[in-house]
């Protein structure tokens, strides 16, 4: 099931729909992002049939379609149950596969996971999604023997305990992580928002407007191209599992993480995996949520309403969020002015606003700097400490893990500076510390 890259399968989409204008650009941009080439498409209004999905005219129809067109596999986009993809797959020419949404989804995942972790996950998932299809197709005698070793249904259970002791037993390196670097003096950030919205460019943007100062791989850091803020595709999933990347935004440093991309109709086991890699929004200090503004209005709208439902749910207050509506440089100036209206209108007040930027073009990325800023909890100190050795240390420190103000040398050294609340903590118990040595 991993990408061709060799030679691109030749795929035709097939998707029912009880309304009309029936879209197919984003099942056609996911099977692209599996690897393959879409050579015809096939759509049918109404509901779906029990037994073969589309009704027995489309069936022909699309098996025709398969023929002419020489595809060698057929994508449906929707879940399929065990029956209708073996009635399906039954009626299209010889050899060739029928997938449905889930496990083309299952396919990109497959081929995009890095870490063993991500891998564990991805293998789960499809083990879940074959266990009905599996019982479904065995046979009764089969059936009655389950339970006893040799059995495939067998098998796939024992696999699914087994997958799920494994994961269960590997250790989350993601929150010591974060909790090392809030240590050390890092805000984080989250960027989330719909696959294909422009997270990764962002991420990419941010980077060089804040002054990259480290891109190497960190801990925690899934990125597959090392050395590189981010490898930025119009592919869906090019995130699989969260990037991080240090950046630095008026004297403040910071750890800017790309998310995993939310996706219509992702399948549940999938969402279910990999919900470790959204909670990083939930423990950030400021989420930029990045909705396509380019979408249709429908979409957007509903996007935008999926988007922060999602953040919701991972506990993230309505103040951290930072609305940024991309892709602004592809819309005429009253189509952007309806997508900021609509957006103001959904947005939480906590949360108003919303910044229209191009991340292609660069467009308003100093207002999104500064917005991010603002949302990071800050503090202000007045650090005063005798003049001597320790004191320089203790500039030097706040001048990496603070934005320093002023510096007085006198008798005494003052620093004003602002930052994070846990790192003027330090600042002041250090100094406390030097004062009293020198006292």
């Amino acid at each position: 099931m991993s990408r061709t890259h060799d030679a691109e399968r030749r795929t035709a989409i097939a998707k029912k729909s009880e309304t009309t204008p029936i879209e197919t650009d984003e099942i056609e941009a996911l099977a692209r992002a599996a690897g393959d080439e879409v050579v015809a498409t096939v759509t049918q209004a109404g509901r779906e049939d029990p037994g073969t999905y589309f009704g027995r005219g489309k069936v022909d129809e699309l098996a025709e379609t398969v023929a002419a067109s020489d595809a060698h596999r057929v994508v449906v986009d929707d879940a399929l149950t065990p029956g209708q993809h073996h009635a399906l797959e039954s009626a299209m020419p010889d050899s060739t596969a029928v997938v449905d949404r889930h496990r083309l989804v299952l396919e990109i995942f497959e081929a995009g996971a890095g870490s063993r972790r991500a891998t564990l996950q991805v293998e789960l998932a499809q083990l879940r999604y074959d266990l009905p299809r599996l019982i479904e197709s065995a046979d009764e005698g089969m059936l009655n023997e389950m339970t006893e070793k040799g059995s495939p249904v067998y098998d796939v259970r024992d696999r699914i305990d087994r997958l799920e002791r494994k994961l269960g037993e590997l250790p989350e390196p993601a929150e010591q992580f974060r909790e090392r670097r809030r240590e050390e003096g890092f805000d984080l950030v989250t960027l989330a928002g719909y696959t294909n919205a422009g997270k990764s460019t962002l991420l990419r943007r941010l980077a060089d407007e804040m002054s990259l100062r480290n891109s190497s791989r960190e801990a925690g850091d899934a990125s597959t191209e090392k050395g590189a803020t981010a490898t930025v595709r119009d592919r869906l999933f090019e995130t699989l599992e969260t990037t991080t990347r240090r950046a630095t935004v008026d004297g403040r440093p910071l750890l800017v993480t790309d998310t995993v991309g939310f996706v219509d109709d992702l399948p549940h086991d999938l969402v279910e995996s990999f919900s470790s890699t959204l909670s990083e929004a939930g423990a950030a200090d400021a989420v930029v949520l990045v909705v396509d503004a380019s979408d249709p209005e429908p979409l957007f709208r509903d996007r935008l309403d999926v988007s922060l439902a999602v953040l919701k749910s991972q506990g993230v207050e309505d103040e951290r969020i930072v609305p940024a509506l991309n892709k602004v440089d592809c819309l005429p100036a009253d189509a952007r002015g309806r997508r900021l209206d609509l957006a103001e209108k959904r947005l939480p007040p906590a949360a108003a606003n919303p910044i229209p930027v191009s991340v292609l073009e660069g467009t308003n990325l100093e207002r999104l700097r500064d917005r991010i800023l603002k949302r990071l909890p800050t503090d202000a100190a007045a650090l005063e400490v005798p003049n001597c050795d320790e004191a320089m240390t203790l500039v030097s420190r706040a001048y990496d893990r603070t934005s320093v103000e002023t510096v007085d040398y006198d008798d005494a050294v003052t620093i004003r500076c602002r930052g994070p609340p846990r790192v003027l903590e330090q600042l002041r118990a250090r100094a406390e510390r030097i004062a009293g040595e020198r006292a």
